[in-house]
């Protein structure tokens, strides 16, 4: 009897051991990182996600030399080509440095050979880049203890937040930072170490994954592409693209893998119930509603800039309602759509003042605008047509312009498509 018993028991523990988790069971991950194209990877016994849904698949099918992951992040250090980008995974006492998950030379190495001042055995790291912590640095995390690492110094400095639980995991997404703990995770600052106080622990199956009957906590689904309207389309001088609809937003670009709706108040709480247009100059934000205008200066987080808002007429010296905006990069005018007309602004005097008015040709009705080094998009509901220049809303003035050709520089449609990443072409049945 007994020597059935134990071939069978063991049996049962290897079925066990190789049974693929699901991220729904309230599980506690190892480690949460984005990897060189900004899709985040979550680690668990060996087992890793890619993205925000899908399904579990073994770590040593994308890592090749390691198997459970204790802690992980990207590096943030712009201008080295050493390490920027790269994905460092710890293990007990080892680091492990991987690039297009390619295990490099010279790893894996003692942590403390690589991180000196760092301890081994860590439960959590997370990047933070230069603007959000003083300098590029990484934040480790053992216990109650969180150690900051200068990335170019190489110096550590070790602190305690109280209001921080001990992280099983840690994660930055969309300029914030979250400690995880089992399936709940608390957003905290990373300089500080300060909690939202009220607001947190929140589940993360109705933020960072797909689960059945789980919310999305604030965050909602992408839209069906062909039910897509925008009021207003702007990018930053990060190169991130903000998408606003009624009183959400969308935001693309720079390694976001799931661009999904938020409200606006989330990132400006001062604009509430939508915003007409929008437009980027330098390191500035415009956003347009009714008569006024907000401007906040970019960056983690955006911030109003003092004495705002302002009367459209007072700081743009235009009248509402605006209909779109637009200023291209490296122009320092900013081009107001109201109606069949265009009213061109010079930023770079204060106080802005309105330095030509064109009349347009025949345009496609225009909900939002944005310019690039692409060209200039007019979207007009599900589509959006494409110009090669400013110049060719008015095909007069396009005429006049030497060097440009009328003919050559027609205008292209297209259909908002699921391609974009800011809507989908197949309504989904669960939260994503």
């Amino acid at each position: 009897m007994t020597q059935l018993f134990l071939p069978l028991c063991v049996a049962c523990l290897a079925l066990v051991f190789t049974t693929i988790p699901d991220r729904c069971d309230g599980i506690e991950f190892d480690a949460i990182t984005p990897d060189e194209q900004g899709k985040h990877l979550f680690f668990k016994d060996g087992f890793l996600w890619k993205g925000f849904r899908g399904p579990a698949q073994r770590v040593a099918e994308s890592f090749s030399d390691i198997g459970r992951v204790d802690a992980a992040f990207r590096m943030h250090r712009e201008g080295s080509t050493e390490d920027h980008d790269h994905v460092y995974l710890f293990q007990d006492e080892m680091v492990f440095r991987y690039f297009n998950q390619t295990l490099q030379e010279g790893f894996p190495k003692k942590v403390e050979q690589e991180f000196p001042g760092v301890p081994c055995h860590l439960d959590a790291a997370v990047e933070c880049p230069k603007g959000e912590c003083s300098a590029d640095s990484v934040l480790f995390f053992k216990g109650s203890e969180v150690y900051h690492y200068d990335v170019a110094t190489r110096t550590v400095k070790k602190k305690v937040w109280p209001q921080v639980p001990p992280c099983t995991s840690a994660i930055r997404w969309m300029e914030h930072y979250y400690c995880f703990q089992g399936h709940n995770f608390t957003r905290f600052h990373p300089v500080t170490g300060v909690v939202v106080v009220g607001a947190y622990p929140k589940d993360a199956r109705a933020y960072f994954m797909g689960c059945p009957n789980y919310g999305f906590g604030g965050a909602h689904e992408l839209p069906a592409c062909s039910e897509v309207k925008f009021d207003a389309v702007t990018s930053d001088n990060a190169g991130r693209t903000y998408y606003f609809t009624g009183s959400r937003y969308q935001s693309v670009g720079t390694g976001l893998d799931d661009p999904r709706a938020f409200p606006i108040t989330r990132t400006w709480p001062e604009v509430a119930g939508g915003v007409d247009a929008a437009f980027s100059y330098q390191d500035k934000m415009y956003l347009i509603k009714g008569d006024q205008v907000f401007i906040y200066l970019s960056g983690a987080p955006y911030s109003l800039i003092e004495g705002y808002p302002k009367t459209l007429q007072e700081e743009l010296g235009v009248q509402g309602p605006v209909d779109a905006a637009f200023a291209c990069p490296g122009d320092h005018t900013a081009h107001i759509m109201q109606g069949a007309q265009m009213r061109d602004v010079d930023l770079s005097v204060t106080p802005s003042t309105v330095t030509k008015v064109t009349t347009l040709g025949v345009l496609p009705v225009t909900d939002a605008t944005l310019c690039g080094s692409d060209g200039l998009k007019l979207f007009s509901y599900t589509m959006y047509t494409k110009y090669h220049n400013k110049y060719q809303l008015s095909p007069d003035e396009d005429r006049r312009r030497p060097g440009l050709s009328y003919i050559l520089a027609t205008p292209k449609y297209f259909l908002i498509d699921s391609s974009m990443k800011i809507c989908s072409s197949i309504r989904l049945s669960n939260p994503f």
